[in-house]
């Protein structure tokens, strides 16, 4: 099993097998999980204090903020994955 990981800004890595959503943080449904996960200590907030751009969920109900925009989180997914399937 290859674990592909995903850089979301600062240093930070994700292992991309496990993210299941990638969104905008500015709607209230948003906001209402990031403050359950906050309230359940599932949050983990990657943005060194910078604004909030991506919100990832993963499997495990991590919620995770990153001052990365959504769409370039997701580019670095995509093409980590078209690179796995170059190497195989």
């Amino acid at each position: 099993m290859d674990i592909k990981l995903i850089n979301i800004g600062f240093g930070n890595i994700v292992a991309a097998n496990r993210i299941i959503a990638i969104i905008s943080p500015e709607s209230a449904p948003v906001k209402r999980i990031i403050q359950e996960a906050r309230d359940k200590g599932l949050l983990i907030d990657a943005t060194y204090g910078r604004r909030t751009r991506a919100v990832i969920v993963t499997d495990s109900a991590h919620v995770i903020l990153s001052s990365v925009q959504p769409e370039t989180v997701a580019n670095r997914l995509s093409s980590s994955e078209a690179n796995g399937e170059d190497e195989e």
